[in-house]
């Protein structure tokens, strides 16, 4: 097994993920297998009860692991599945410690953070570096581990020292470390390639040859960094460094990478969808759903604007006490080509949402409703079209008196972390002419990622479908209403699940696709086609 670390210096936030991400991307492109770990030194046990205003979106895997949203980037990247043993933290690691303690593994001796601490995050990342990510089952050859914060924060200190004392157990041949650092250039907007004289001097003060110092300039899109990196030689330095078994010869996986990021900078004509939520000041809350609409922008060969619009915005108090951010708000939605409304949770900002829901129900707007924004949608319908004027969901009005969508009954309101329905789950389409039906490929199931509390109370169906809206999806067990679609209406749909955490730069998630092709106002012709795009 090989390991490469990837480590930050300066600041947080300065790219670890997609180095990390595009390492592992032009690794994969030579034929090698590839896995990752993110490390992150925070005590929590995992990401599942952060607020997206702390730490951004709360990604969510397969096996229902609530993670850090690098290990989004790591998939959409690498077109890989991960576990929730694939994100390590320093909880996860006390705890397993502790539980060994408690056990008297440890034979009554003092437990410390060296040794016992260290080998533990040792034998946690040789023991996950060897499971399969891939769908042929092979164990992977190269292990990328990103450590999260920067190196002289009091919480990575344990593993800085573990990885120390790892690079010596494995042996020279079989790790590496790369230090993404910053920078600092007396420039005005501007962020250019470095000089070979300021490479030359970071290799004098860092002791490292000027071949080992990689400028990673700013660039127009995140898709160009595993280029930019293969164009300063980086695969030739790790393959040598870490003697790889691979041949330097054309890869089928970057030549798609460069004729994408290309493309990317050649669009023409634009798309706008609003983004109807309640986290819009801080874009990470959305990063998957941002990745996976402009996966589908660029599929279609349209310029993504994004239009955040706060929900709370549409309501009538910001009338009352703001009017100008109401009016904005709404001349944002108005102008947008499609509506998104993403998951959440919490009561504020409901109203707003359904506001926005009812008037792209109304005026025919394309619509995707993901989780909480397909509950809503449910009852935005129940109140407008079947007439209950209180429907509402039983997290936000327990008293209804039509109550759309209940609790589910694994819910345990006691405790927060872990329990709701999480992870891969099957929805098998109940209806050969569902339109997302068509756009998964006219799959008779798919298997989508769920996050989430809550669910469409199955006894009112009936009363829904007699008026064209329709559950087209349901569980295996046709309890659980997972797809919802509107007669008569261009694109009307909502999922329960959130297909943003399987999309792809190349593969973007037939849901995202639906509403952009709809915004564009290609649907009809693509559906007409066969479901195949018009040669580019």
């Amino acid at each position: 097994m090989k390991y490469i670390l990837v480590t930050g210096g300066v600041i947080s936030g300065i790219g670890k993920g997609i180095i990390a991400s595009s390492v592992g991307l032009i690794l994969k492109s030579c034929g090698l297998h590839v896995t990752a770990i993110k490390i992150d030194p925070y005590i929590n046990i995992d990401a599942g009860t952060f607020s997206p205003y702390e730490h951004g979106e709360v990604f969510v895997l397969d096996d229902g692991g609530e993670v850090d949203l690098d290990l989004g980037n790591y998939e959409r990247f690498l077109d890989i599945r991960l576990t929730r043993d694939n994100n390590l933290t320093t909880g996860k690691i006390y705890q397993s410690v502790i539980n060994k303690e408690r056990r008297g593994d440890y034979l009554g001796k003092t437990v410390q953070v060296v040794p016992h601490i260290t080998d533990a995050i040792q034998e946690w990342v040789v023991k996950q570096a060897k499971i399969s990510v891939d769908d042929d089952g092979v164990e992977p050859q190269v292990c990328v581990i990103e450590l999260g914060g920067t190196v002289g924060d009091i919480e990575s200190m344990p593993f800085i020292e573990a990885f120390r004392q790892f690079q010596f157990k494995v042996k020279r041949d079989n790790f590496c470390n790369i230090h993404v650092s910053l920078v600092p250039q007396i420039m005005c907007r501007c962020a250019t390639p470095l000089e070979n004289a300021v490479k030359e001097k970071i290799s004098m003060f860092c002791h490292v040859e000027p071949t080992q110092v990689i400028c990673v300039a700013d660039v127009s899109s995140i898709y160009k960094v595993p280029l930019l990196l293969e164009d300063q030689g980086v695969v030739g330095y790790i393959c040598q460094r870490l003697d790889l078994p691979i041949e330097m010869r054309a890869r089928k996986m970057l030549t798609k990478w460069k004729e994408m990021s290309d493309r990317s900078d050649r669009l023409l004509e634009h798309v706008s969808v609003a983004l109807v939520g309640k986290y819009t000041k801080f874009s990470d809350s959305y990063a998957s759903v941002i990745k996976a609409l402009e996966h589908s922008a660029l599929a279609i060969n349209h310029k993504l604007e994004i239009k955040f619009i706060d929900s709370a915005d549409l309501e009538p108090n910001t009338l009352q006490e703001e009017p100008v951010k109401y009016h904005e708000a709404w001349q944002k939605l108005c102008s947008a080509d499609g509506v998104l409304v993403p998951g959440g949770f919490g009561v504020r900002g409901t109203e707003g949402k359904i506001q926005a829901i009812s008037w792209a129900r109304k005026k025919k707007k394309p619509f995707l409703g993901i989780c909480l924004g397909m509950q809503l949608a449910v009852c935005e319908f129940a109140r407008n079209v079947l007439g209950w004027q209180d429907a509402n969901s039983t997290e936000f009005h327990p008293e209804s008196k039509h109550p759309v969508v209940i609790d589910m009954p694994e819910h345990n309101p006691g405790q927060m972390g872990g329990t709701m329905r999480l992870g891969k789950r099957r929805t098998i389409f109940k209806s050969n002419t569902s339109i997302l039906r068509k756009l998964y490929g006219d799959a008779e199931y798919v298997d989508e990622r769920h996050r989430h509390r809550f669910e469409v109370n199955p006894e009112l169906k009936h009363h829904f479908e007699e008026r064209g809206f329709h559950f087209v999806g349901q569980d295996i067990e046709g309890e659980r209403m997972e797809v919802i679609e509107l007669d008569d209406h261009a694109y009307f749909v909502g999922v329960q699940y959130h297909p943003e955490f399987t999309s792809r730069p190349i593969k973007p998630s037939p849901p995202y696709f639906g509403l952009l092709l709809a915004a564009a106002g290609k649907l009809q012709s693509y559906l007409q086609k066969g479901c195949r795009l018009s040669p580019r």
